[in-house]
């Protein structure tokens, strides 16, 4: 069995020899390619305490650079393994370029667009910042995308993440439309356009609720807003299918993204979905989803629209073709 070492600049808590991420991908990714590769992931160290529990035995975490770079170092004296790194950032720029230096060529994915993100992070700068990454690792790298516009006409291959389990689309629930009751699930950063949103509940009306299923089990971002409840993350997986099913609509907020696997979640279980102007290319050919402006006249006529075509809406979520997670990672282990 081949090694395949999966190098990730998310941050990683060491417990008793047990190893725990927020982001689900760095989780469950691993995990499905497990049965086809001896998986190995270098990731950035976490004071922090996470949430996802990652069920892979070798796990090695850095606490700053050198020790990063040397960990890297380490591996080359295995001929016979792949490498895996996920997106592009500083640090794993350089991991790309020692690589290079070693002789090896990683498999580079992308999850979103780097330059909306970096852009929502950092401002003017941002772009240009991660332009000069993209432009160095595409070069020595293979790139494996979620979106074929992520690659910006450089050559790699496409494929689409997803969580999306039997469980998911079966049983579903009916569902009560006294009440608006929206439901956002991901991290509370500001690239994922929560603070925004929060922004724009507080013009609407008082029967509008919110519940946020994202937030980090020690987090210095404390929000505390009329009629908006705040979960931690959620990682078992029919917990967080009732929160789908106890609300009526889904709101993704965020300024860019790639191939949002909530969003597959949403439609899954047939809840109509909210996104705003600048991640419309998600929409593809899926039913269900409805494009607001950034501001609280918009978002709430987008609302209503919802909530007055509900049973119409659900009758047509029902013609999607929603990709599976065995279908993702049968299709990433042929790839790599």
């Amino acid at each position: 069995m081949k090694k395949l070492f999966i190098i990730t600049n998310e941050s990683i808590f060491n417990y008793e020899g047990q190893f725990f991420c927020d982001n689900i991908d760095v989780k469950s990714t691993p995990e499905g390619l497990k049965n086809i590769f001896d998986i190995n992931i270098i990731a950035r160290k976490s004071k922090k305490v996470r949430s996802h529990k990652i069920n892979v035995k070798n796990v090695k975490t850095y606490g700053n650079i050198v020790s990063f770079l040397l960990c890297i170092f380490r591996t080359a004296k295995n001929d016979n393994c792949k490498y895996l790194v996920i997106s592009i950032t500083p640090f794993t720029t350089l991991a790309c370029i020692v690589l290079k230096f070693l002789r090896k060529k990683p498999h580079v994915y992308l999850r979103s667009d780097g330059y909306g993100e970096y852009k929502s992070i950092i401002g003017f700068f941002g772009p240009p910042i991660y332009h000069i990454m993209f432009f160095i690792v595409s070069k020595i790298s293979n790139l494996v995308s979620c979106r074929e516009h992520i690659l910006r006409g450089r050559k790699g291959n496409v494929v689409e993440p997803s969580q999306i389990t039997n469980k998911w689309v079966s049983d579903h629930k009916s569902i009560e439309l006294e009440k608006i009751r929206i439901l956002y699930v991901g991290r509370i950063r500001v690239e994922k356009g929560i603070f925004s949103l929060l922004k724009i509940l507080k013009k609407l009306d008082k029967n509008i609720s919110l519940s946020i299923v994202g937030a980090e089990k020690i987090s210095n971002k404390t929000i505390i807003q009329k009629n908006v409840n705040v979960y931690e993350i959620e990682t078992n997986e029919d917990n967080l299918i009732k929160f789908y099913d106890d609300h009526n609509i889904f709101v993704l907020p965020s300024y860019t993204e790639g191939h949002p696997m909530v969003l597959l979640e949403a439609l899954a279980r047939r809840r109509p979905v909210i996104i705003f102007n600048e991640i419309q290319h998600v929409i593809g050919n899926k039913k269900g989803i409805f494009v607001s402006e950034r501001n609280h006249k918009s978002f709430f006529d987008t609302l209503n629209h919802i909530i007055n075509n509900y049973k119409k809406i659900q009758k047509e979520m029902e013609k999607n073709k929603l990709p599976t997670n065995k279908e993702y990672l049968d299709k990433f282990a042929k790839l790599i």
